[in-house]
């Protein structure tokens, strides 16, 4: 591992930085799952009406990682209920993929959860998307059914989330 200068923060999701890094996301998403590189405009098309409005409180929380202070990685939560968040978006650019950045992606992105009231953490993703399945059992998360249907899902993960004395929940 590559020791860096990370710094992991709340960030609206439609900053600048921020919109490069979820446009960076779903070309990889897309272009590994149609295997051919997404164009611009599939990518628009892929952003529009996203959802990703629900990254924001008081229903969820977008993250930008920035080595060096280069915007670097994402991840956003967001409350499926009372008791879970759903983990999405996560994203680390591959020229920094190794340098540590995707475990403090991830520890920020359980903080946020459990700031939000969460007690679980949830996600879904596809199969050929190994090295995201691989961050996601390296951090403690295992397989669980379904909790949600859609076209690109193909194996769930879940996880509890710790909370410290005086947290919500």
């Amino acid at each position: 591992m590559t020791t860096a200068n990370w710094a992991i923060a709340p960030e609206r999701y439609d900053t600048p930085d921020a919109t490069a890094l979820r446009r960076a996301y779903y070309g990889e998403v897309a272009g590994r799952y149609w295997r051919r590189p997404a164009t611009a405009a599939e990518i628009d098309e892929g952003l529009t009406n996203d959802g990703v409005a629900e990254l924001a409180p008081p229903t969820g929380q977008f993250m930008v990682g920035r080595m060096d202070g280069v915007p670097a990685a994402c991840g956003g939560v967001r409350l499926l209920d009372a008791e879970r968040a759903e983990l999405t978006r996560v994203f680390i650019r591959p020229a920094f993929r190794g340098t540590g950045g995707a475990a403090l992606l991830m520890a920020a992105l359980e903080s946020a959860a459990t700031r939000l009231g969460a007690r679980r953490m949830v996600l879904n993703t596809r199969l050929d998307l190994t090295e995201a399945r691989a961050l996601y059992t390296r951090g403690g998360y295992r397989e669980i059914p379904a909790y949600c249907e859609g076209p690109y899902m193909e194996i769930w993960y879940g996880k509890d989330l710790i909370h410290s004395p005086g947290s919500p929940g």
